[in-house]
């Protein structure tokens, strides 16, 4: 695992004399470390590849077993053990490094939500989706109780991976996803259905609510409109016959001109002034 410590064994009990002991590393074969027993020299090369081995390298001076600690994905791949002296002979060894794997997430698909009815019952589907981050050689898998449901595989280094899972909104059976790679694994447990699919409810009833509060708005607006435009007509209306109570009609009456003749002196004279009937 990444952070560990691990020791290639040389198998050796003691370097002979005059045998020199060589770690190589890689396709390129660098040279990490060395040996040389007759001068009682031990070499580390950790400034080799930009420094990728520093500080992580230890050699046994009895044996020559190599230690690498804290070792990452860096430091995956072949090393071999070249032996030269009496004989020549050498050891291979392949090294897998593999991520410390997170615990998988578990949420909730509000988008997938769905109902489907049958004759007898309706009942309500949501997809739950387990996904997992910077992964690489894993394999994610849902399970219903101990029985596998399905799973995925990858090999890329540091990608994304989900898998998604349809389940009933009322389930009570026991769902877990758990994620593995060759030396390791990590579980999410006892996965409850109807607390994860609650958004889902949730996001239904809002909509209703809200087309629902849409409606009532709509309402109340028409019917404000209707009654502010009911006492305008009615505001128009008493003005209107306030306007026709202003006006006075006065009754005309005619009096009846005396016709007794007026006896008029004939130096006398008579002026006519015109009358105005109002």
């Amino acid at each position: 695992m990444d952070g560990d410590s691990v020791t290639l064994n040389s198998n050796v009990a003691e370097i002979h004399e005059d045998e020199d002991m060589l770690w190589i590393f890689g396709a390129e074969k660098t040279l990490i470390a060395k040996i040389k027993r007759n001068k009682q020299n031990f070499f580390t090369y950790d400034d080799v590849l930009y420094g990728r081995f520093r500080d992580r390298l230890k050699l046994d001076n009895q044996s020559g077993s190599l230690t690498i600690t804290n070792i990452t994905t860096q430091h995956a791949g072949l090393y071999e053990l070249q032996r030269s002296g009496i004989k020549l002979s050498s050891k291979t060894f392949s090294v897998s490094v593999y991520a410390r794997l997170p615990v998988p997430v578990i949420s909730s698909n509000s988008s997938q939500c769905s109902s489907s009815s049958s004759s007898s019952s309706s009942q309500q589907n949501c997809s739950l989706l387990c996904s997992v981050v910077n992964v690489s050689d894993v394999t994610l898998s849902w399970y219903k109780g101990n029985s596998l449901l399905s799973s995925i595989s990858v090999s890329d280094l540091s990608i994304s991976l989900s898998l998604p899972l349809e389940v009933e909104y009322q389930d009570n059976n026991t769902y877990s996803c758990v994620i593995n790679n060759p030396i390791n694994n990590q579980t999410t447990h006892n996965i409850n259905i109807t607390q994860l699919c609650q958004p889902c409810s949730n996001s239904l009833l809002k909509l209703l609510i809200s087309a629902a509060a849409g409606f009532i708005l709509i309402v109340a607006i028409i019917g404000i409109f209707w009654i502010c435009k009911k006492y305008r007509r009615v505001d128009r209306e008493g003005k209107s016959q306030t306007s026709d109570e202003e006006i006075t009609y006065a009754e005309t009456t005619f009096y009846k001109r005396n016709t007794r003749k007026l006896k008029v002196k004939k130096e006398d004279s008579v002026d006519y002034v015109p009358v105005v009937m109002r």
